[in-house]
């Protein structure tokens, strides 16, 4: 039976620019290959970074349309296994990973265990392995059928801010006595304020820079110490900080060092929420720490290598069950099914449109 999918493809140099495209799948499939019918995904402004920094970062690479001009935006999901010409891979496994905002992708599995598997296909065999691994949902200890929303909208973020937060207290916070965060309502910073709160030294602040209309939200989170809107940065306290920049907004970016001079001790660029303005990282003519752009598969690495990886999945598994029960008080998980709606969606994302407080799943099959 030949299998017919269909795709969200968009423009790489303009991200507004979105169509809806069909696909088809060989029948049989090829040797060693395994067909995935995407059920859903999470769609978050990290999703957004992900188009704007797929050229630098190679995201286009994972699932390329074969067109220069255009590409597939990740997402990270859960899919099932519907045909499999692969002998240890059976039809109705269901995974977790690095999916296309589709209703189906072609993989090859490659080092099958019995946690989950690669992508071996050849196209992605220069790419980050993290982004490579689909994890099977039956030795996922942190899995339920009830919790894949959740882990879904927050799992690659948390473990993002688990990183950030790992680096912060490995380098002694930077000699910094605040951390600041912009884009403080993002599920990054969330987690990453979180984490701070939980294991901060004495006299170590948590600042969150967000909209105005995003600060009832934020300040109401209950792990900043102080809250600032983009145009309070009067307020911002002048004393040894490190920045860490959700945001993306160059603007911003230059108004936090002018106004921390050598006192920013440390600038860490993450996301691109604040997409239209991103601008580069610059940095050359900006008073106090060079901003560094921090690339969280490759710092993963690092600490794998120091930690081990039963020591390190240990220590991410305890602070994801603590945050997580935080988590489900503070947002509100909407599901969107079709083409249509995850076109409405994405454009949403885009505009900047959705609110802080609400998580959306997504599936393009109606």
């Amino acid at each position: 039976m030949t299998h017919h999918g269909t795709d969200l493809i968009v423009n790489r140099s303009d991200l507004s620019q979105r169509q809806i495209v069909k696909s088809s799948f060989p029948d049989p499939l090829p040797e060693g290959s395994c067909l995935l019918k995407i059920d859903s995904f999470a769609l978050t402004a990290n999703n957004i970074t992900y188009g704007v920094a797929a050229d630098m970062l190679r995201y286009w690479e994972f699932f390329p349309t074969g067109d220069d001009t255009t590409g597939r935006i990740p997402v990270w999901g859960f899919a099932d296994v519907v045909a499999s010409a692969h002998p240890d891979v059976a039809v109705g496994t269901r995974v977790y990973g690095y999916l296309p905002m589709s209703t189906h992708v072609l993989i090859y599995p490659d080092r099958v265990s019995p946690a989950g598997f690669s992508d071996g296909v050849a196209h992605r065999a220069g790419l980050s392995p993290i982004y490579n691994h689909y994890a099977l949902t039956s030795a996922d200890a942190q899995w339920s059928p009830q919790g894949e929303a959740m882990i879904s909208l927050f799992r690659p973020l948390f473990t993002t801010s688990f990183l950030l937060e790992d680096l912060h207290r490995e380098n002694d916070y930077f000699g910094a006595q605040t951390v600041i965060l912009s884009s403080a309502s993002s599920k990054t910073a969330i987690g990453l304020a979180h984490l701070l709160s939980r294991a901060r030294p004495d006299g170590l602040g948590i600042v969150g820079l967000t909209s105005a209309g995003n600060r009832d939200f934020v300040e109401n989170l209950g792990c900043y110490d102080l809250v600032l809107g983009y145009d309070d940065l009067d307020s911002l306290p002048v004393g040894p900080a490190a920045y860490v920049d959700m945001a993306g907004n160059a603007d911003l970016r230059r108004r936090v060092h002018t106004r921390l001079g050598d006192a920013l001790k440390s600038s860490r660029a993450v996301g691109m929420t604040h997409w239209q303005s991103s601008g580069g990282l610059g940095g050359d003519d900006l008073p106090g720490a060079r901003p560094e752009f921090f690339f969280a598969p490759s710092y993963s690495q690092e600490r794998l290598a120091v930690l081990g990886r039963a020591e390190f999945q240990a220590r991410l598994d305890a602070a994801w069950s603590d945050f997580i029960v935080q988590a489900e008080g503070w947002f509100t998980v909407t599901e969107f099914r079709g083409p249509e709606a995850v076109q409405a969606r994405y454009d949403a994302s885009l505009r900047g449109d959705i609110s802080p407080h609400e998580g959306h799943i997504l599936s393009m099959h109606d």
